[in-house]
């Protein structure tokens, strides 16, 4: 369990400091360039209020996250056509098949290194993955509260 704990520690910092690097090479903040991935996976625009509950961050931090990406070219903003009172924000395709060729040139290590493994394997990871992001989003919460 000693491993298990140090090897987590080490996997967790790699990756923040994975995102990091390509955040800055590609002259967004960390927070924006995940913010991106997340609304890479919604099914279309969303709302800054939206935003908000995918990243946890208050609505006006959404709206300035949002006010970045716009700047940057990575969303752009409209009105919603059934509700014209709300402003969604949606991704600039282009720009995201930018980062997408970047995001590929890097990506190959991993999958190459996840070749290796059988499908039981790979099954494993997922559900850790999966229950990983479960666990995280629960202490995200109690950190938020105070409850921590």
């Amino acid at each position: 369990m000693r491993d298990l704990g140090a090897v987590s520690r080490r996997y967790m910092a790699s990756y923040a400091l994975f995102n990091q690097a390509l955040a800055d090479r590609l002259g967004l903040h960390p927070t924006d360039l995940q913010c991106l991935n997340l609304l890479g996976l919604e099914a279309g625009p969303v709302t800054t209020g939206r935003i908000a509950e995918l990243t946890g961050l208050t609505t006006g931090s959404a709206t300035r996250l949002a006010d970045r990406l716009e700047k940057a070219g990575y969303v752009t903003r409209r009105r919603c056509t059934h509700d014209r009172r709300k402003v969604l924000v949606e991704l600039v395709p282009e720009k995201m098949a930018e980062l997408g060729k970047v995001w590929g040139r890097l990506n190959g290590v991993w999958w190459q290194m996840f070749e290796a493994y059988e499908d039981d394997e790979i099954a494993l990871i997922a559900t850790h993955m999966r229950r990983t992001v479960e666990i995280g989003a629960g202490q995200i919460e109690r950190l938020r509260s105070g409850e921590f």
